[in-house]
Parts: structure tokens; C-alpha cells; sequence
């Protein structure tokens, strides 16, 4: 669908410095009225056109193919919370104010604005969206050109600076907004990562969380009827409510999990999907109602890659190790590890050209998905895979569960002691045992038989653990305690 548009914020004719405290390490995350509202909005917006722009034209004059071929224009689109339309308004006026076009896609997942920037050879795209966030949050999420992101290294500094002195160009006629709501092209693209007539008679729960999944939800179901595919899907907590009457959409919070868990039960369903706000992650569980902790479907989904396409490379992050680089070696494929963060993620997938990416916080990337992350892919690979294995999700992963144990992400918020400090002392706490370290992202300490990884997170003010052994569930829990006991005389909080 396209039609015109017209544009409801107005902006202020001058701009003052202020201070904007809503830049995060990958994207723009603040809360309402305090650190986020439609003016900060609007200079985000206007900055960030302009600065595109005027890499476009310098670039360009190299004759550069890779720039020369984009379109002057930026896509955004906005996920369900009430405030997110407000926002993108003023956003639009900002990127038309820099003279830059705009296309408007509507109500999106992110991923949805990874994917039209690169289908409408746009300059750079926003989604705006909080994602997992209170729903007194909002924020941005950039990317640049062929939907490469953006971060604090890499032109969000630069971003932040202009849009907080309000120095912007006035001499540029103003950008022209299209809406194109059309989402056939991202579906069709989906799609082609599984083969329907390989997908036997499944029943699916897929809960929505009220958030913005369930348009893109329903046309993926309608692709699969029209293809005669035996799936059988029950629909919960689908229709889009930015109130979010059923919580906030995060199911790595365990008490949002129960829903999916009880209706998978109920149905005698074979797998359960429950998505974040924004639909970047999805979250799975099995045909008993058990959550399935994202380290375990990065390396399922990492065989069913392997088994498509032999000796690629695979990337993942250092968090948890063990169970990804067994499959990998075991399927001859080649291991890249990444520090985490979609950033470096993307960036290490482009460089080695892996075919798949994961992360244990259920992102997952996709080569043939513009290197970007998709929560719609991975529950479609696993159908497939549950069809051609003809196993259950719990067989599938179980084995893998066994053999290396993981304690999970357990976060710490920090009273005493900076997380630098804390990491330092612990690599002594453990200094003559001599493990292999290292410091790709926080402190990774490998004793042979178990492992740590500590690191400050990127996003909020807390320090994550996670620990695993190589199918010693007793030294699992021993080491688990004994560095939270650690911890806890640093003044590190359980989170």
C-alpha cells in the first residue's frame, strides 16, 4: 500500500544546546518526559538525515558503487506503544527538515526496517521502539546504508553531538514523506529460508505478547496455508495493544513465560514461540512447556545451517561456548567467535562471511538477511527442522543440555566496586589455577572441565555472569555458588 502522508509534529524554528542522556552504546533508549520526548526526537531525527546525507555526497564523489546506488531517503517505522507514533512524527519531520526523503513502513518489528533499507536502497533506517523496555520507555534504533549498524564508534557519537547543539544546515528544500505499508516483499523474503514441502503436521503456539508480532505473525501463517502446509496454529495474546494488557513483552522474565508454557500444555501443542516488543528475538519452547535457553538453539540452529551448507563459517559470542563449538566441529563447519552486541555480531559475519550468527540472548543473524537479526526466521527453521528430523524440540536439544550445562545469564547490580574493578579481582581470585583467558568481551576464564564469563553489560548499569562445565551438573552448581557468594562481598546484588 502506498499513499501520501502528511506530518503532525512541528518542530521549534531555533535550537538551543541541551544535553541528551538517552544515547546508549547501539541505539537511543530513554524514558518518557525525562531523558525522551518528540523534541529530542525530532534533533535525533534531523542530525542523523543530515549526517547520512552529507556522507552520501562525499562518498559518492568517489564513485563508490555501494553509495552511488542509494536512494536520498531514510525508513522508519514504529512499534505498538502509544507513544511510539508520536515520536516517529516528530522523528519524520526532523529527516524532512534535513531535506532528506522519507518512507514511512508504519507499525514494524525492526526488523522489518533492517530489511526495507536494504530492499528501498534507502541511506540508513529508524525503528522506534523500546523493545523489551517499561512501557514509560521509548527509543531509536539506526542503521546506515545496506543495513549496517550504527554504534557509540561509529556515528552515534557523531549523531548525539549535532543533535545536542542544534547546529543544523537551513538551506535544504524540504524532504518529501511516502507511506508504504506493503510488508509482502519482507514476508516473501522470509520465506525463502525454508522449504514448505519439507514441513510435516505441526501444532504451534505463538504469543505475541500484545506487541507488534502479530500482523507479520498472521501473513506468515497465510504463506504457509497457500503453500498447503499441515501447520496448525493457536494464537495467543495476539492483537497489538500498546497498554500491553498481558505485561510488558519480555519472556526472558520468567513469570511472562507461564502463558506459553500453560497453552503449550493445554494443546498438546509441538512448540511454543513467544516474542520481545519488537519482534527482533524469539524465544522457544518445547512440546513439554520448557523454556529453551538461547545458548541451545544457537547451536541447533547452527547443525541446521551446517547440514544446508557445508564447512561455513558460524559466529556467536563468548558468553557461552561449549555446546556451539562442539556442534560446529562436530558438522565441520568453521567456529568465529564475536564479542557480543549486534554491532560486533554483524560486523564479524560480514568480515568472514558466516552464513549464521547467534547470540544466547535469542538474537540471531542471517547472511541472506542483509547480515541482520530476525525473530520470524528462527521459528520457521525450527519447524523445518522438527519435520525433517522428525524429532521433538526436546530431543533435538536435550543431548545438548546434558553435555554442557549452563547456569543461565545471572545479573548483578553493583553497590561497591565499578564492574572493571570486580573483573580485575576475580581473574585474581583464580590466578593459580591457571586458566585460559580472555578479554574479548569482559573477562572469559576456561579451566578445561568449566568456564566463566563476566562482563559489564552494554545496556544497563549491572555486571553479567554466566558459567557452564562440560556435563558436570554438580561442578555447575558448586562454581555457580561459589562466585556468587564472590560476589556478593564485592557488593555485586543478585539483579
Amino acid at each position: 500500500m502506498s499513499t501520501s502522508a502528511t506530518i503532525s509534529y512541528q518542530p521549534k524554528t531555533e535550537f538551543n544546546p541541551i544535553t541528551i542522556s538517552s544515547f546508549k552504546a547501539y541505539d537511543i533508549r530513554g524514558e518518557l518526559g525525562v531523558n525522551l520526548d518528540e523534541e529530542i526526537a525530532y534533533r535525533i531525527g534531523r542530525a542523523f538525515a543530515q549526517i547520512l546525507h552529507q556522507r552520501h555526497s562525499t562518498v559518492s564523489k568517489t564513485h563508490d558503487n555501494d553509495m552511488t546506488n542509494l536512494k536520498p531517503a531514510i525508513v522508519i517505522g514504529s512499534d505498538i506503544r502509544h507513544s511510539s507514533e508520536q515520536l516517529k512524527q516528530a522523528t519524520i519531520a526532523g529527516i524532512i527538515d534535513a531535506g532528506i526523503d522519507v518512507i514511512d513502513l508504519g507499525m514494524t518489528g525492526t526488523e522489518e526496517v533492517y530489511f526495507a533499507t536494504s530492499h528501498y536502497q534507502a541511506l540508513g533506517g529508524i525503528e522506534v521502539t523500546a523493545s523489551h523496555n517499561p512501557i514509560n520507555y521509548n527509543g531509536l534504533k539506526l542503521i546506515k546504508e545496506h543495513s549496517k549498524p550504527i554504534s557509540a564508534d561509529d556515528g552515534l557519537a557523531e549523531i548525539q553531538a549535532l543533535a545536542e547543539s542544534g547546529k543544523f544546515t537551513t538551506d535544504n528544500p524540504s524532504g518529501k514523506l511516502k507511506l508504504l505499508t506493503d510488508k509482502s516483499a519482507y514476508v516473501d523474503h522470509v520465506m525463502t529460508f525454508i522449504d514448505t514441502d519439507k514441513l510435516k503436521p505441526l501444532k504451534l503456539i505463538i504469543n505475541s505478547g500484545n506487541g507488534s508480532a502479530g500482523p507479520v505473525v498472521d501473513l506468515l501463517i497465510e504463506k504457509l496455508a497457500q503453500a498447503d502446509a499441515p501447520t496448525e496454529v493457536i494464537k495467543l495474546h495476539h492483537a497489538p495493544d500498546g497498554s500491553f494488557p498481558n505485561g510488558i513483552p519480555n519472556p526472558m522474565i520468567e513469570a511472562n513465560r507461564v502463558a506459553t508454557q500453560q497453552t503449550v500444555l493445554k494443546h498438546k501443542a509441538d512448540l511454543g514461540i513467544a516474542f520481545d516488543g519488537d519482534f527482533d528475538r524469539c524465544f522457544l519452547f518445547d512440546e513439554r512447556g520448557e523454556f529453551i535457553d538461547g545458548s541451545y538453539i544457537v547451536g541447533m540452529l547452527a547443525q541446521a545451517f551446517l547440514n544446508k551448507y557445508p564447512s561455513e563459517s558460524i559466529v556467536y559470542d563468548p558468553r557461552v561456548i561449549y555446546n556451539t563449538e562442539a556442534v560446529i566441529e562436530e558438522h565441520n563447519g568453521k567456529a568465529v567467535i564475536s564479542k557480543s552486541g549486534h554491532s560486533f555480531i554483524k560486523q564479524v559475519m560480514r568480515d568472514s562471511g558466516a552464513v549464521y550468527g547467534g547470540e544466547m540472548s535469542a538474537h540471531h543473524y542471517f547472511r541472506d538477511f542483509f547480515y541482520c537479526d530476525s525473530g520470524m526466521i528462527p521459528w520457521l527453521l525450527t519447524i523445518e527442522l522438527l519435520s525433517i528430523t522428525g524429532k521433538t524440540l526436546s530431543e533435538l536439544v536435550t543431548g545438548y543440555i546434558a553435555a554442557y550445562p549452563s547456569s543461565g545469564e545471572l545479573n548483578f547490580r553493583l553497590t561497591t566496586y565499578d564492574s572493571p574493578t570486580i573483573i580485575s579481582a576475580i581473574e585474581d581470585k583464580f590466578s593459580n589455577e591457571q586458566p585460559i583467558k580472555s578479554t574479548l568481551d569482559g573477562l572469559s576464564l576456561n579451566f578445561g572441565d568449566w568456564r566463566f564469563n563476566l562482563r559489564a553489560s552494554n545496556t544497563e548499569p549491572l555486571i553479567r555472569l554466566n558459567i557452564e562445565s562440560r556435563g558436570d551438573q554438580p561442578l555447575l552448581a558448586a562454581k555457580t555458588q561459589e562466585i556468587q557468594q564472590w560476589l556478593a562481598t564485592q557488593g555485586a546484588v543478585p539483579a
